[in-house]
């Protein structure tokens, strides 16, 4: 029996590989109480009004959800201060990031990207038969002066990760302004800002106000961070009415469920648990900052809530001896560093035996 013959750009894409479950690892090895650093997840759980909110709703789950998010746009819209026109909901951050590939790249099209950054908008480029051109960062920071020098009449779509994943570092206001004047009008500018409620660096830029001087921009955020709703799968994104319009096009109609309508709704709602999150980050990177340091390893001062390190030996052979002792890390292999490893911050028992762990494993290693 014959295969079907599949598209040609399939051969180019190297699939995704997320981070070990707990589950798995415990199964596999016989182990419990895993502590999981690798997919940068909130390690104090959703808040509680989420869970509340899931609970309340579970009766009506037998319902088609609505496929416009209508409670959560307006949430959304009076905490942003912008019209429901400006957003458009998606099942997680990345499910945006494809479909910005389905409603803008042609075959032959150009991304602009940042090496390394996060790999979805790669595999969007290439799902569309387009030309993903991966510009090397500078001191792990974007290199701007490179990107706008990489725009050419092919590219379409510019990615600018910030903070950026896996570095932890951001595009400062002035750094981005100065950018965006080199950008021609018709280049679409994707602002991924997933990790944006971490950040304490004052000269953060404020990229709302783009978005109303009317600027070609979309700005990417995400409920999986800082709001703990990673398996629910939620996220969003604020553009210019017509962008928004061109993204709901090419969107499936009941992309982000009920479920996680109604738990963001939820989460929106509770600054208590948004600000106990910020502490526990806050602690937990000057912590472990210390400690990296104590050990002489070289780290990136991270904006988000991971840090990227240099372990000085390879990356993959750690990532299981630290897996026998119970710590999930994500290898830096896939982002072109193969000794470094990107690890979450956690709480601060968690973070305590990452540090005893590696440790204990760099010394058997050397």
């Amino acid at each position: 029996m014959k295969k079907p013959q599949k598209r040609r750009c399939l051969e180019s894409i190297t699939p995704y590989v997320p981070g070990k479950p707990i589950e798995e690892v415990e199964r596999e090895l016989g182990l419990s109480n895993v502590v999981k650093m690798a997919s940068n997840e909130n390690p104090l759980g959703p808040s509680p009004l989420a869970m509340e909110a899931i609970k309340d709703y579970l009766h009506k789950i037998n319902y088609y959800p609505d496929g416009n998010s209508y409670y959560l746009k307006q949430s959304l819209a009076g905490k942003l201060g912008l019209k429901e026109e400006n957003i458009v909901l998606g099942n997680g951050a990345d499910e945006l990031i494809t479909l910005l590939g389905a409603a803008y790249l042609n075959p032959g099209d150009e991304i602009v990207m940042a090496q390394p950054s996060f790999s979805e908008y790669d595999f969007s480029a290439r799902l569309m038969d387009a030309v993903p051109i991966n510009v090397p960062c500078k001191d792990f920071y974007h290199d701007l002066e490179a990107m706008a020098a990489a725009i050419n009449s092919r590219t379409r779509i510019v990615y600018i990760c910030n903070p950026n994943n896996p570095t932890g570092t951001i595009v400062n206001k002035n750094e981005l302004e100065g950018f965006l004047e080199k950008v021609p009008p018709e280049v679409l500018i994707v602002l991924d800002e997933a990790y944006r409620e971490f950040v304490d660096d004052p000269s953060y830029p404020d990229s709302l106000e783009l978005i109303k001087r009317g600027c070609n921009v979309l700005i990417l955020r995400t409920f999986s961070k800082i709001y703990g709703l990673a398996g629910l799968r939620v996220g969003y994104g604020l553009a210019p009415k017509q962008i928004i319009t061109d993204l709901n096009t090419v969107r499936e109609p009941f992309n982000v469920n009920s479920l996680a309508q109604v738990a963001a709704r939820a989460a929106l709602e509770d600054e208590r648990h948004l600000q106990e999150v910020k502490k526990v980050n806050a602690a937990g990177k000057e912590y472990l900052s210390g400690e990296l340091k104590r050990m002489g390893l070289n780290h990136i001062p991270t904006q988000a809530n991971f840090f990227f390190i240099d372990t000085g030996v390879d990356s993959k052979e750690l990532f299981q001896r630290l897996l026998r002792k119970g710590i999930i890390v994500r290898t830096g292999d896939i982002f072109g560093y193969p000794q470094h490893i990107r690890v979450t911050i956690a709480t601060e028992e968690g973070n305590r035996r990452f540090i005893q762990a590696l440790e204990e494993t760099l010394q058997e290693m050397r």
